[in-house]
């Protein structure tokens, strides 16, 4: 088990490195040679996990799937708005998740498959949806697939603002300020009533998290895991 329990903390060890080489130099500039130098491992370490850089980026794409996952709420319309506030939460305060949106967001890695993270993301969304069609909460003519590419697009532009603008200071802001236009359009009014869009709401439910995986592993030895 510890043996088991090294090579987890050396593979997140390189990954955490790999985010902050990728979110610096972007996916074409970086090298496996700084990564190493970052991580400080060997070189066999890292080839160990990881087959070459293009790897490496999946690796560090993937990892934001591990950040998706809210508390479940009895409004699934909460719990749509909770993951997309705890994105841009995380966004802000995450080097592994703002690596993965610069490398999903990088044009010029030509040669890197950018699609997963939206696919995953409008998984989850469509997910989502087709849980508060079913329990009556969104307008009769919404078709939730279509809905979770619009908003996943939508979130895609407005966190590349945000950064261009403002290093993502504002995202929190932003993020609100485009559920409040595009909910009323999807989402029946009287549910709209009792969402909480406030602009520190990925902040609770970060805490929310936090709190249930101290809960589950008082000695804080284990990783966080996501609460479903």
């Amino acid at each position: 088990m510890a043996k088991q329990d090294r090579a987890i903390r050396t593979r997140q060890t390189i990954l955490s490195a790999a985010a902050k080489v990728f979110e610096q130099r972007g996916y074409q500039a970086a090298t496996i040679s700084e990564i190493l130098t970052t991580a400080g491992v060997t070189k066999g370490a890292l080839y160990f996990h990881f087959e070459s850089k293009d790897d490496l980026a999946q690796g560090v794409l993937a990892e934001q799937d591990q950040r998706l996952v809210v508390p479940r709420r009895a409004c699934r319309t909460q719990e749509l708005v909770d993951v997309v506030m705890l994105h841009a939460h995380r966004l802000q305060t995450d080097p592994m998740v703002r690596a993965g949106v610069r490398l999903s967001l990088d044009q010029q890695a030509h040669e890197l498959d950018r699609s997963g993270p939206f696919l995953r993301w409008v998984g989850v969304l469509d997910q989502l949806l087709h849980g508060a069609r079913t329990q009556g909460e969104l307008l009769p003519h919404v078709v939730p697939t279509e809905t979770a590419e619009v908003l996943v697009g939508s979130f895609a532009g407005v966190q590349a603002m945000s950064q261009a603008v403002s290093d993502y200071q504002d995202l929190p802001d932003r993020v609100c300020a485009l559920l409040r236009h595009m909910l009323p359009t999807v989402v029946l009014s009287s549910v709209l009533a009792s969402i909480d869009l406030s602009h520190t709401r990925g902040a609770v439910v970060l805490a929310e998290l936090d709190a249930s995986a101290g809960a589950a592993d008082p000695s804080g030895l284990l990783e966080s895991q996501p609460v479903g």
